[in-house]
């Protein structure tokens, strides 16, 4: 298939939209349903796009980096700041959110102990938690124990935990 502008610079614009309008949902924790998944697999899709893109525009791609100061400009700002992206902060380490630690003691605490959080019967809780897929032994077993640290699945757990009955 020849590289044409025909399709790469529309494949280019469309996975800019998806990737633009992901991220942003997943930049105010509003992310939904595959928001997430496409924003992390469709970014291949974007690569391959942009790269079809400067292929087809390949002449106009090599002005900016011979005889643009501005394109010169931006794109060694952009480089720099790509580079910065890789350097730690000292003493950057930030607090965790309150939502992540609540869910975090939610996880780690005996599902007995959860219980009296959602207002339902240990047995109803462990029935509906072996119905979505997450087996705990029993009463002294926490969510953490039987599915680790897979936050996905925390976070079903904790739909199944507190659902209205």
């Amino acid at each position: 298939m020849k590289i044409s502008r025909d399709w790469a610079t529309p494949v280019t614009m469309g996975v800019f939209a998806i990737m633009s309008v992901t991220g942003i949902l997943m930049f105010f924790h509003a992310s939904t349903g595959l928001n997430k998944f496409a924003h992390e697999w469709l970014g291949w899709l974007m690569i391959a796009g942009v790269l079809a893109h400067a292929a087809a525009n390949w002449p106009g791609f090599k002005r900016y980096f011979l005889s643009s100061t501005i394109g010169r400009t931006i794109l060694a700002a952009s480089a720099v700041t790509l580079a910065l992206t890789f350097v730690s902060v000292p003493g950057g380490k930030r607090e965790p959110q309150p939502q992540a630690m609540a869910m975090k003691a939610v996880a780690h605490a005996p599902i007995a102990s959860v219980a009296a959080l959602t207002g339902k019967p240990l047995a109803q809780i462990l029935a509906d938690l072996k119905q979505a897929g997450i087996a705990l032994s029993g009463g002294d077993a926490s969510i953490e124990s039987a599915i680790g640290e897979n936050r996905e699945l925390q976070a079903k757990a904790m739909s199944v935990l507190f659902a209205k009955s």
